[in-house]
């Protein structure tokens, strides 16, 4: 069997061989040593968020992909009265409204243009017309890899008397965000981003007192967020089947990020990836769609080259076979494909992606 290529992409992302063999044992979900398991996971995140059960915070376990989790708080969090703000600029806070609208909840949309960050003033102006009771917002918005700041709008919101939700998917693990920093009520990530675990489940941190206030509330049966974080609470078990060996190599991903200095500590290895791969991209003539102020170290986007010989699919499958996969573009209005500089990947392997892309461009 060939080797597994280097994931360029926003997740699921390149694992460690030591992430890939927690896999090769099975547990019973409702074994005494599992149920340590994901009490320490939980345990664990509510560190990396800042946060702790003694401050009042929690972390519920959810099975599914990123997106589910989302809508396991929008469709649990929200009342029946209650009324959403979403800030946008990107695909992924459109796709929290869309969410929201299927639930049947009165959604508001304020939208930026997808190379701008959301801005602090212009949501405090539209929260002093007629506050909304939850305010949703991307942190770091992967169609782009823009970073909105959440900081000072979790302040504007907390102020407003509103609920806060943060998407914080491709961010956490990464870039420090604390609850009580952010005044963040919900923050919801995946155990495929950058705590480098691989797909399954998604977890949610969330204050408690507004844990406690959904109870009741949910539209859905599986996505129940409070009768989850229930029934973990009573007898340390998932309501429905765990996706027990994505947990076990999640433990062991927590294990490695702390290893490499928690979140600091990853942060710099992403860091110094992005700087290589947008050094060697642009003296290719490769042009970053965000300003550089504006950029994360998650994932870059880059519009097509100008000369028409450029094809994206060839040119992805070219990479492909080269052992490298990137993203495509997520843009509404131009033509781009991504890069992300996250997983378990160093600069060596990114001047690997350099190499072959250097080498496709000089046979067109």
């Amino acid at each position: 069997m060939s080797a597994d290529p280097l994931l360029f992409t926003p997740g699921p992302l390149t694992t460690s061989a030591t992430v890939k063999s927690a896999m090769l044992r099975d547990a019973g979900s409702r074994d005494r040593d599992f149920l340590a398991v994901v009490r320490e996971i939980r345990r664990r995140l509510l560190a990396i968020g800042e946060a702790t059960t003694v401050s009042g915070y929690e972390c519920v376990l959810m099975q599914g992909s990123g997106t589910f989790a989302i809508e396991s708080v929008i469709s649990s969090a929200i009342p029946r009265d209650g009324r959403l703000l979403v800030l946008v600029n990107g695909a992924y806070g459109r796709r929290i409204a869309q969410i929201a609208r299927i639930h049947g909840i009165v959604t508001e949309v304020m939208e930026a243009p997808e190379n701008r960050r959301i801005s602090p003033g212009e949501v405090s102006a539209r929260l002093a017309k007629a506050p909304p009771t939850h305010v949703a917002i991307v942190h770091c918005e992967t169609t782009t890899g823009i970073l909105n700041p959440v900081e000072e709008i979790g302040e504007i919101v907390a102020g407003a008397g509103a609920a806060y939700i943060v998407d914080a998917m491709s961010s956490f693990g990464a870039i420090p965000i604390g609850m009580e920093v952010v005044h963040a009520d919900f923050l919801i990530s995946s155990a495929n981003k950058c705590i480098e675990g691989v797909p399954g489940f998604a977890f949610v941190l969330a204050r408690r007192t507004a844990l406690v206030a959904a109870k009741g509330q949910s539209r859905t049966l599986s996505l129940d967020l409070h009768a989850q974080w229930a029934g973990l609470e009573s007898d340390g078990q998932f309501r429905f089947t765990p996706p027990t060996h994505a947990l076990l190599a999640f433990h062991q991903a927590l294990l490695e990020l702390e290893a490499e200095g928690g979140v600091p500590g990853r942060a710099a290895r992403y860091r110094r990836n992005q700087e290589l791969l947008v050094k060697g991209m642009v003296a290719m003539g490769f042009e970053a769609y965000l300003a550089p102020e504006d950029r994360s170290y998650i994932i870059t986007t880059y519009r097509y080259p100008a000369d028409l010989e450029f094809r994206f699919e060839e040119f992805y499958q070219q990479l492909s076979e080269a052992g490298c996969v990137i993203y495509p573009g997520k843009l509404s209005q131009e033509a781009c494909f991504r890069i992300g500089t996250i997983g378990r990947i160093f600069e060596a392997d990114v001047q690997r992606l350099l190499n072959a892309i250097a080498a496709i461009r000089n046979t067109e």
